[in-house]
């Protein structure tokens, strides 16, 4: 069954969907620097708004974009709902270990502290925080009574997330599904475990450039309405692109470095050409990961240099947006679709000095685009590829 996208929500550093698309082609960032936590130094960070957004909030912001677009609204009861986060609700966790540790130091400081003052009952709304609670927060909003799904592989949470939506409605279980992932990772823990790892940039993002210091952390989020094509022809609906295939594997090496050689990551582009009925050189552009780290960059310029020899225009865009973890794929797969619809490829902004020999698009190019590939790799070795087509 042919599926296709009739929706996207988007937020970024940059802001709505038009307002990213439009200041990407124009070479902007949303990266600054900030210091929003007081006993933490100022760095580089990707916000929203002036402070770090809520999980919940975003989610509804996100998704409520997404149907709007789709010119779908709530309730929905047989739309199922596929949305993951990496970090998910990370800062809430971290808030409430904060006020207990404080309570208990308190109760210490007491004479004779009592159970309750040592082991203070958690907050009303603990059951809020847990795991799939962006998943929960779309299915609420849409009234849903399908099936709810949040997976979690690391920085390839997005893809992953749209792969399992995109199956749901092939198979005919359902004939729409949202899907996407949202992240809000700007938390102090999550701040100082990437600078215990030396992965954090000092001034900026500058994927697959020669001067390449790290990651950038950002907020922000993708929704994607996936319809049955059918469907969306019955109700008139707009189609950014058609979902060609998916490939998604592990390389069961590392918990963080990927694998040498990219093997898995290799087999996981060719499961999804192969899958999308696509030869490499029919490929017109690729979203790369690109998150401007040194293994990464390396292992994924190997890998595009030994598929497509046919040099393929390649950019990433998180010298823009900034590394929304889980929600960067799904972020990638919006902007594969806009390239679709306005026939325009997006810029590889902050490089500057290609240390490899890609063709890398430096400029917003007006361009011939039948088919796009988005590509994801997280922690724990998780591979994700994504082929999108022309309505």
């Amino acid at each position: 069954m042919d599926v296709v996208v009739t929706g996207i929500g988007l937020v970024s550093a940059l802001g709505s969907l038009s307002q990213t698309w439009k200041r990407l082609l124009a070479g902007e960032s949303g990266i600054r620097q900030g210091k929003p936590f007081a006993a933490l130094s100022a760095c580089p960070l990707a916000l929203i708004d002036e402070q770090p957004s809520s999980l919940a909030p975003l989610t509804q912001q996100v998704v409520a974009a997404a149907l709007e677009d789709a010119g779908l609204r709530p309730p929905l009861p047989d739309c199922a709902v596929v949305v993951g986060s990496s970090r998910s609700n990370q800062a809430e966790w971290e808030r409430l270990a904060s006020a207990r540790f404080c309570e208990q130091a308190r109760g210490w400081e007491k004479p004779h502290p009592t159970p309750h003052t040592l082991h203070p009952t958690p907050s009303s709304n603990w059951l809020e925080t847990l795991p799939h609670a962006a998943a929960i927060a779309t299915a609420r909003y849409t009234q849903t009574k399908a099936t709810v799904q949040a997976p979690m592989a690391a920085c390839a949470t997005g893809l992953w997330s749209i792969a399992q939506g995109f199956e749901l409605v092939r198979t005919g279980q359902y004939e729409r599904v949202l899907v996407g992932a949202i992240e809000t990772p700007i938390t102090p823990l999550t701040l100082i475990g990437f600078t215990q790892m030396g992965a954090l940039a000092k001034t900026g993002v500058y994927p697959f450039d020669r001067y390449r210091e790290g990651l950038v952390l950002a907020e922000g989020g993708a929704i994607l309405v996936l319809e049955a094509c059918y469907l969306a022809a019955q109700r008139g609906a707009k189609v950014y692109g058609r979902f060609l295939g998916t490939g998604l594997t592990a390389d069961a090496y590392h918990v963080s470095a990927p694998a040498p050689e990219s093997r898995a990551a290799i087999a996981a582009v060719r499961q999804c050409l192969q899958r999308s009925g696509l030869d490499a050189a029919e490929v017109d552009y690729i979203h790369a990961h690109g998150t401007a780290t040194a293994l990464n960059d390396r292992n994924e310029a190997h890998l595009i240099q030994t598929l497509f020899p046919h040099k393929v225009p390649v950019s990433s865009t998180k010298g823009a947006t900034g590394h929304a973890l889980g929600a960067s794929g799904a972020i990638g797969a919006a902007f594969c679709l806009m390239a679709l619809k306005h026939q325009r490829l997006p810029p590889c902004v902050g490089l500057s000095q290609p240390e490899f020999a890609l063709n890398f698009v430096t400029q917003p190019l007006p361009s011939k685009i039948d088919t796009t590939l988005c590509l994801s790799f997280g922690f724990g070795g998780q591979n994700a590829a994504i082929a999108f087509g022309v309505a």
